[in-house]
C-alpha cells in the first residue's frame, strides 16, 4: 500500500537544457539488489509508486550494483511507468569494446531504448568512455552524460575533468559531515553549468544512524522537517549548485520521508552556520 502523499516536490533546472528535475530521487545501491519473490523485493513497487506520486523521477543505478539495474527495469515494465522515470546509470570498465558491451547490457537490463543519464563511474578510463557516451548522445540513445566519484582523494582529477570537458552532470558525495566537495567542486560545477547529483547525503548512512533516538532540535520545525533524514537532506539541498540528491532506500515509508525534504523551505548557508554543530554534536 502506497503511503499518503502531499503535493509535488520542488524542481531545479538542468543547466545544459533547462529541463526541470525534481530535487529528491532514489538510489538503488543495495536496496534494489534483491531477488524477485523476496520480502525485500515486494516492497519496491511501493517505493516507485511513492516516488512518482510526489512528482519525483530520478532513479540512479549501476551495473556494479548486483541486480539493481535488472530490478529497476522489471519494476518499471511491470507498472508501465518507464515514462515517469529519469533513469541514470553508469559505465565502469576499461577499453571501448568493454564499455560498449557493458552499456548494451545496462540498456537490456533496464528494458529501455533510451537512458536519460549515463555517467563514467569513478572516472575509470574516462576519455574513452566519454567519447562513446557522446556518440550515443548524438545518436539519441542517451540524453545526458556525466562523471561520478565518491572519494576525496580523487577530487583534484574530478576538478581537472570538470574544467577540461563539457559535461551535463557531476555526481559526487556531499553531506553535513562530508563537505569537501563544497570547497571547489560544487562552485566549479555551478560556474561550468553542470548539474549536480549528490550521493551519500546521509554521510554513507553513519551520520543518520548516529541521530537515532535523539530528539529533533527545536529549529527543525522552522524549516519544515519532521525527521533527521529530512534535516540532512535539506542541508544538502541548501547548496545552490545541487540539482538533486539520491538517497538510497528500499522502503516506501523511507521514500515518503525523504521526499518531504523536497518541499517547503530550503534554509540558507547562514542558517547552517548557526545550527550545523548541534547536529554533528
Amino acid at each position: 500500500m502506497t503511503p499518503t502523499l502531499s503535493p509535488s516536490i520542488h524542481t531545479r533546472p538542468i543547466p545544459s537544457s533547462g529541463e526541470a528535475l525534481p530535487i529528491i530521487g532514489c538510489g538503488t545501491y543495495i536496496g534494489f539488489d534483491v531477488a524477485p519473490g523476496s520480502a525485500e523485493y515486494a516492497q519496491l513497487p511501493g517505493v516507485l509508486q511513492t516516488l512518482f506520486a510526489a512528482g519525483a523521477s530520478v532513479l540512479d543505478s549501476s551495473p556494479m550494483y548486483g541486480r539493481a539495474e535488472t530490478t529497476t527495469g522489471e519494476l518499471l515494465a511491470a507498472a508501465g511507468s518507464r515514462a515517469k522515470a529519469f533513469i541514470a546509470t553508469k559505465v565502469w570498465t576499461s577499453g571501448r569494446a568493454a564499455g560498449v558491451a557493458q552499456l548494451e547490457q545496462s540498456f537490456a537490463r533496464l528494458r529501455s531504448q533510451r537512458i536519460d543519464l549515463l555517467q563514467v563511474h569513478n572516472l575509470l578510463d574516462w576519455r574513452v568512455q566519454l567519447a562513446t557516451l557522446r556518440g550515443w548522445k548524438e545518436a539519441g540513445r542517451v540524453r545526458y552524460v556525466g562523471i561520478t566519484h565518491y572519494t576525496e582523494s580523487a577530487y583534484a582529477e574530478v576538478e581537472a575533468v570538470l574544467r577540461a570537458e563539457k559535461l551535463d552532470f557531476l555526481q559526487i558525495n556531499y553531506a553535513l559531515d562530508d563537505t569537501a566537495a563544497a570547497e571547489r567542486l560544487l562552485p566549479l560545477a555551478q560556474q561550468r553549468g553542470v548539474a549536480v547529483l549528490i550521493n551519500r547525503p546521509f554521510g554513507g548512512g553513519g551520520l543518520l544512524r548516529r541521530q537515532r533516538g535523539k530528539p529533533l532540535p527545536a529549529w527543525a520545525a522552522e524549516i519544515g522537517c519532521s525527521s533527521w533524514a529530512q534535516i540532512l537532506l535539506k542541508f544538502v539541498l541548501s547548496h545552490p549548485a545541487v540539482t538533486c540528491t539520491i538517497p538510497g532506500t528500499s522502503r516506501p515509508e523511507h521514500m515518503l520521508d525523504n521526499l518531504a525534504a523536497g518541499r517547503g523551505t530550503v534554509p540558507d548557508a547562514a542558517f547552517w552556520r548557526q545550527h550545523a554543530a548541534s547536529v554533528l554534536g
